[in-house]
């Protein structure tokens, strides 16, 4: 990432969006493990390295608080927003993880809903976040985040209709800790995209 010739300020815009990006992009990541499940090993490595790119991103952000004497919204905003874009991505990367570490042999339809829930919430991230470049019509993202609040609610209809189903027809102790684990790490991970919705629209409502 080449960051050092462009404004202190600009710097805050192209890292959001730049997590955003990756957030997508673990998210793909994730769609495509939980639809084919194939060669899953290499799969989860290439969301960790996200997960990793992640980090590194919030680690610069931090770095450019410490540095930078104007930014361009509160200091605790831009902190806030940044530790919940990571959250995000650490979520994906712990439920494709998991699928290793609990030797799923093939995901259920529930847990393919909710990775696509997370999919289509992290585009609707990757839409808004440019938005706040541009002051005047900043109340434009109120519009994504009400859409990234019907996902989640989408998904947590998803998550008890999993649990529902996994408690009604237990195969054994070990299979239900498994999928109990997956699921509430899957709607967790809408839960945190709903985060970084709240944290945008404070920032909307404080500034517009």
């Amino acid at each position: 990432m080449k960051f050092s010739f462009l404004p202190k300020e600009a710097k805050f815009f192209d890292l959001f969006e730049r997590a955003t990006e990756n957030a997508l992009m673990a998210a793909r990541q994730l769609k495509e493990l939980m639809d084919t499940y194939d060669n899953v090993q290499e799969r989860v490595r290439l969301i960790t390295e996200r997960e990793h790119e992640g980090d590194f991103i919030t680690h610069y952000i931090m770095d450019q608080l410490n540095t930078t004497f104007i930014t361009p919204f509160d200091r605790e905003d831009i902190h806030h927003l940044a530790s919940a874009m990571d959250d995000v991505v650490d979520n994906i990367e712990r439920a494709a993880d998991a699928t290793q570490v609990y030797r799923v042999m093939e995901p259920t339809a529930e847990a393919r809903m909710l990775a696509d829930t997370i999919l289509r919430s992290t585009e609707v991230l990757h839409m808004a976040m440019p938005l706040l470049r541009d002051r005047p019509n900043m109340k434009r993202i109120l519009e994504h985040c009400i859409e990234i609040n019907r996902l989640e609610n989408e998904a947590d209809r998803v998550h008890r209709g999993a649990l529902v189903s996994l408690f009604a027809n237990p195969r054994d102790a070990v299979d239900v800790l498994r999928w109990w684990d997956i699921y509430e790490t899957l709607e967790s991970t809408t839960d945190r995209c709903e985060d970084v919705a709240d944290v945008l629209q404070a920032m909307v409502l404080k500034h517009s």
